[in-house]
């Protein structure tokens, strides 16, 4: 039975008509009315719908559900894929950064690090979380957390999904651009394997300074770009309501980064986004993680930093 939760977006107006539809029958049917066949009738319609919707999504409809507020989490990841997580919290420097969570645990019964951004799912935990985007101080305990699953032999796994670092003046002044160049230096100097995900939003140097692996895998729904597409809009047009023309022109979306050699995988989502089946989305990304790490497994640390060197190296060389 759909959520009555569910957030719907603009585009997905046909769909959400047909399923308040359903839930109209099922209401009926609950009271003695005989109407099963019409609710299959429509059910089926409706799943039919969404297929075809999601089969031919814009690059501007990728943005709005890469964004969706329900879309899993790294919290819903750690959840459901790690067990014994123990988060490490602060930077040894200045403070702790929760936009940016990172810890130790075990995945499949193997030992793994894991960062990632989170953005919260309330109001406030996004605003403890400030919104998924980091401080250097996120950055610069990524740094620290990736050094010790150097030193140790543990593998990497980094969860993506901020619309970018926090542009504050407090971040500015703290060292935002240099703490991002470091976390990016760390990531490629690692002698353990690293799998990055983009799971939502992957934006500017805030994600790149996490997501510069071995194996760089993107939900299919969804963006992944130097930059947002309203700050693009705002730049290039000096008019911020262009966001739309901006993200059909800016090649964001899993298929064009794949095209282009930036990625290595795209995860297919569920019917309708990884937002209306998480359990499943998190399964397909945990099966693709355990594939990533056990295809480096048998690379020492130079094999392993000449490939995730060379794989840099290579994007925009070759189409796909």
């Amino acid at each position: 039975m759909p959520d009555p939760m569910r957030s719907y977006l603009d585009f997905e107006k046909p769909v959400a008509e047909l399923e308040s539809k359903i839930d109209e029958l099922r209401a009926l049917a609950a009271s003695g009315s005989d109407i099963g066949d019409e609710v299959a009738r429509i059910e089926d319609k409706a799943a039919q719908a969404l297929t075809e919707l999601y089969a031919n999504l814009t690059p501007w409809q990728k943005t709005l559900v890469a964004r969706h507020p329900q879309r899993p989490h790294f919290t819903d990841f750690i959840g459901g894929l790690i067990t014994e997580f123990t988060p490490m919290a602060g930077d040894r420097k200045f403070a702790d950064d929760e936009a940016l969570i990172g810890g130790f645990g075990r995945f499949r019964g193997e030992s793994i690090c894991v960062v990632g951004q989170e953005k919260g799912a309330t109001t406030d935990s996004r605003i403890k979380h400030n919104f998924g985007m980091a401080r250097p101080e996120g950055y610069r305990k990524a740094v620290r957390l990736m050094e010790m699953a150097d030193r140790f032999g543990i593998p990497v796994l980094s969860i993506v999904d901020s619309a970018g670092a926090y542009p504050g003046i407090g971040a500015e002044e703290r060292g935002q651009a240099e703490a991002i160049a470091r976390s990016t230096d760390a990531c490629l100097s690692l002698g353990v394997p690293n799998v990055a995900i983009v799971t939502g939003e992957g934006m500017s140097g805030g994600a790149i300074a996490i997501t510069t692996a071995n194996r760089v895998l993107m939900m299919e729904h969804a963006i992944y770009s130097v930059i947002s597409p309203e700050a693009a809009s705002s730049i290039l047009w000096r008019d911020g309501t262009k966001a739309q023309e901006a993200a059909n022109s800016m090649k964001i979306t899993a298929q064009d980064m794949l095209r282009f050699g930036v990625i290595d995988q795209i995860l297919k989502e569920p019917s309708g986004g990884a937002h209306r089946d998480p359990a499943a989305m998190i399964t397909t990304t945990g099966d693709a993680i355990a594939q990533a790490l056990n295809d480096l497994r048998n690379l020492d640390p130079d094999a392993i930093r000449k490939q995730r060197r060379q794989k840099f190296l290579d994007i925009g060389r070759k189409l796909g």
